[in-house]
């Protein structure tokens, strides 16, 4: 139970800090066999003075590294010991043909019940970077993640200065309360959920909370350093701005995805993304030590979490004591610093060289229009609610289609076709079936509807999709994931997505490539993709409160006429609803 010594030895000259012991690793073609255990049990934890038990995997919060190469194959055993249902999503994994092993419950799987077990297996294909892995149901994923590094093929070097250590960073949002327990009485009541007590730096609140001094993280560097922060949005429902004080950090990555390198003071992260940043150590100690901040870019009219996570980054020297160094702090935006974002996003180019392609679909097959936003539901008979209403609940939608989970896996369905009727229908709208003022005066009619929809499209269509916010219950940002996908950002700007005087001006030389893109509050962005990958892939807000109301839709792409264009069989141990 543990690799081999040459493969421990390989692992730990690989990633330097990083310690992953993967149960068995075999030899396969190019890459090589990684075998992991998630044994999803409940563990006792202290946060805030308050102790709770939570689901975690293997006993671990933040949940265990996985660490592969590109082109490996990896097999992860997921055995379920607590009553909740759960499933594993390889959040920015491509899944080519893999498509049983993408993880979100009802869409690729029915959820793994208790004492029951499932084997994720798929291979890691021309990907290399920084992802992670998270519960893919209701609101596990609050304390079910963990990372997911991709190291370079053996041989390759990263295109920029090899870190001397490279360590990851997981934003998370610890709620004092049982998250399943806040979902579900804001979908009773039709009003906003309660919001966290914390973020969290590697599961750490800091000193800036109630009697968490003792769980702060700290990063300790030596003078002169490089460091990889690998940093990881695994919050639920905020956005968050991150920053090291008197220290600049160098972006040269996103999803997975290097990146022209460019420096910033500040950065924002969306749930759902990942970014690296090389941060380069001082010369010579200084005999301070510097807060590292994160708190939440905010839009919305519903309230959030306003408070501020803080770790230490602390030199190493022979001497002084860290105890008494006073400590410098950074500044952040404002809050609402929407177009700080703007300017920030806009710096993400993809390297576009030759041996990282920037394969922008130069000519688009297919073209959709999509409105991102809030809503409402009625009420139901005898019953008041919370929503904007006493007689409204909180609704959210695509194309004002409020997407509801099927009772068994799209998947599934999908593939033994005799069984679609009725679980989903094919209908989903390419545009809004009533244009509006997107972002101007709302409509007085705030209603949506209800259904599981799906667009379909033939085996690599070239496929672009305008996202566009709404004023609707108030303009917000909205961090959009595709499963199963990467895609690239040739687009975006403020107000309504003008299709006459906006695609002139489309990136379609080396836009960003990336799995999770935030839509601009009030404004849009133009994402385009090649459909290559067979198979039913959700496209969802990456809010967990918003995809709880229906902000999602899904994609089949239908199989290709090549063997290798086809999706297989599902595998024998696939769970069952």
């Amino acid at each position: 139970m543990g690799t081999s010594p040459e493969i421990t030895m390989i692992l730990f000259v690989a990633v330097g800090c990083f310690m992953a012991y993967p149960e068995a690793v075999t030899a396969k073609h190019t890459g090589i066999t990684r075998h992991y255990t998630f044994n999803i049990k409940p563990k006792n934890i202290i946060r805030l003075c308050h102790t709770k038990s939570i689901v975690t995997v293997n006993g671990k919060f933040p949940g265990p590294r996985v660490i592969i190469r590109e082109g490996d194959r990896l097999l992860v055993k997921v055995v379920n010991h607590v009553p909740n249902n759960i499933s594993i999503h390889w959040h920015g994994v491509r899944q080519l043909r893999s498509g049983w092993a993408d993880g979100p419950s009802y869409i690729t799987q029915c959820p793994i019940q208790i004492g029951h077990s499932y084997v994720y297996n798929f291979t890691v294909t021309g990907q290399r970077g920084t992802l992670f892995w998270h519960a893919h149901i209701s609101w596990l994923r609050a304390t079910v993640y963990g990372p997911l590094i991709i190291l370079p093929r053996r041989n390759e070097s990263y295109p920029f200065v090899k870190p001397y250590k490279e360590v990851p960073i997981l934003f998370g949002e610890w709620f004092n309360a049982d998250p399943e327990a806040v979902i579900n009485q804001s979908l009773q009541t039709g009003g906003g959920p309660n919001v966290s007590d914390a973020y969290t730096f590697n599961g750490l609140p800091g000193p800036l909370y109630n009697c968490s001094a003792k769980d702060t993280y700290k990063l300790k560097v030596k003078p002169g350093k490089t460091y990889l922060l690998r940093l990881i949005n695994a919050a639920l429902n905020d956005e968050l701005f991150f920053s090291i004080a008197d220290h600049s950090l160098t972006v040269v990555e996103a999803d997975a995805v290097y990146v022209k390198p460019f420096e910033t003071n500040v950065l924002m992260i969306t749930p759902g993304q990942t970014t690296n940043v090389l941060l380069r150590a001082k010369s010579t100690a200084p005999n301070v030590s510097f807060l590292m901040l994160a708190r939440p870019y905010a839009t919305g009219m519903g309230t959030f979490d306003n408070t501020t996570v803080a770790g230490i980054l602390e030199y190493e020297t022979p001497s002084s004591s860290l105890k008494n160094r006073p400590l410098l702090k950074p500044g952040l935006p404002a809050i609402n610093a929407t177009n700080f974002v703007a300017n920030f996003t806009s710096k993400f180019r993809s390297l576009a060289t030759a041996k990282f392609p920037a394969n922008v679909p130069q000519k688009v097959d297919k073209k959709f229009f999509f409105t991102v936003g809030l809503g409402t539901k009625p009420c139901p008979k005898n019953q008041t609610c919370q929503g904007p209403t006493n007689t409204t609940k909180f609704a959210a939608s695509m194309n004002n289609i409020s997407f509801a989970l099927p009772r068994t896996a799209l998947l599934q369905s999908h593939f033994f076709s005799q069984y679609s009727k009725g679980v989903y229908t094919t209908d989903f709208p390419a545009f809004p079936l009533i244009p509006f003022n997107y972002t101007g005066t709302p409509p007085n009619n705030t209603l949506v509807n209800n259904g599981t929809k799906l667009v379909v499209i033939p085996f690599n269509t070239s496929v672009e999709v305008v996202l566009q916010d709404t004023s609707i219950l108030g303009a917000e940002s909205h961090p959009l994931h595709l499963h199963g996908y990467n895609f690239y950002v040739v687009g975006q700007g403020f107000g309504n997505f003008d299709p006459e005087n906006d695609p002139p001006n489309f990136n379609l030389v080396d836009p960003v490539e990336r799995n999770t893109i935030g839509v601009p509050s009030g404004g849009w962005v133009a994402i385009r993709f090649q459909a290559d990958n067979p198979g039913v892939w959700l496209m969802h807000c990456h809010f967990d409160v918003h995809q709880s109301w229906g902000l999602g839709m899904a994609w089949v792409v239908l199989d290709g006429e090549l063997p290798n264009q086809k999706l297989p069989p599902p595998p024998s141990d696939l769970p069952k609803c």
